[in-house]
């Protein structure tokens, strides 16, 4: 069973990459930025909750999150195996993960880590705005402040996976193909 951790910045590139990572690796995709999304689509209470915190660019709190992800997983007991992307953002969130992987006998094979710099960030988010219609998308500010929780708050869940061997920072600039072809290479080393 393979277990990745999709992580970098918004606008890494995470959800494109993650749909060749579905069709090459069999995996199931579980994005929590989709799975708030459609509980804010349906007006559910976590879905209201989840709304509050991302209009202003903020995280999720953490025990919403990890009862989410749980769930999701369970509803997947065939799975050979999943694709965390947005998740986990906080150490509490990589600690809780593990856990319950565990009681799973299951654990995370790798993180892999889209690096891209930040006015390319902004600049595909933009752009991904004007195509996609996200509100959280087309604000500068609210990108910029989503980059400076994201550095501030989110990468330092890297160091959880480096010190446990389970890293691999991946050069997201390039084209898609390219992006790809660095992932496959990194779980490939790293996944067998």
């Amino acid at each position: 069973m393979i277990n990745l951790v999709l992580f970098g910045p918004p606008g890494a590139g995470k959800g494109t990459q993650a749909e060749r990572l579905v069709d090459r690796y069999s995996l199931v995709h579980l994005s929590t930025g989709d799975v708030f999304r459609r509980n804010i689509k349906g007006e559910t209470e976590l879905g209201k909750l989840a709304q509050t915190f991302m209009n202003r660019g903020e995280l999720v709190p953490d025990h919403v999150t990890i009862k989410m992800l749980e769930a999701e997983v369970l509803n997947h007991p065939e799975a050979k195996g999943f694709i965390f992307d947005g998740f986990p953002r906080t150490m509490p969130q990589a600690e809780a993960l593990d856990k319950f992987l565990a009681s799973k006998d299951q654990s995370i094979t790798i993180m892999v880590a889209l690096s891209v710099k930040d006015a390319e960030l902004k600049s595909r988010l933009l752009k991904r705005a004007s195509t996609s219609g996200r509100a959280d998308d087309a604000d500068p500010k609210v990108i910029e402040n989503r980059i400076s929780v994201y550095k501030n708050e989110t990468a330092p869940v890297a160091g959880y996976y480096q010190n446990k061997g389970k890293y691999a920072e991946i050069d997201g600039m390039g084209t898609i193909d390219e992006i790809s072809e660095r992932l496959y290479r990194a779980i490939d080393k790293n996944g067998k």
